[in-house]
């Protein structure tokens, strides 16, 4: 049986992403232990692992990860507070398949698709 799954991304500064992902989107580290090259970061019932990849090219970064939630608009608008890097597709809007949707890109090129179930 399956149970989880959490999602490793990579990384070129553990001090920038972790920065991000605390300061910016209020996760939390998810231990005290401070492993090398590696960060662990968790918010309500997810985790992202993130891996040091120094020599990233964030342009040619192809990691993402589809986060479901339901209270969308409340991360939308945390992205537009923060002023988080929204591509110009990324902004929010209901997708065929019946999911209100945005994306956001993390220090590293990281998408991250945020996902609400809609009633069509």
């Amino acid at each position: 049986m399956l149970t989880n799954i959490n999602p490793k991304l990579p990384m070129r500064n553990k001090a920038i992403t972790r920065d991000f992902y605390i300061n910016k989107l209020g996760f939390e580290p998810l231990a005290k232990a401070d492993y090398d090259g590696y960060l662990i970061v968790q918010k309500d019932n997810i985790e992202i692992h993130f891996f040091e990849f120094v020599d990233l090219d964030p342009s040619e970064n192809y990691g993402q990860v589809y986060i479901r939630t339901n209270n969308i608009e409340e991360w939308y608008d945390l992205a537009l507070l923060k002023q988080l890097h929204i591509p110009t597709a990324g902004h929010l809007h209901v997708k065929p398949w019946g999911q209100k949707e945005f994306a956001l890109l993390d220090p590293d090129s990281n998408s991250l698709t945020f996902g609400q179930a809609i009633l069509l």
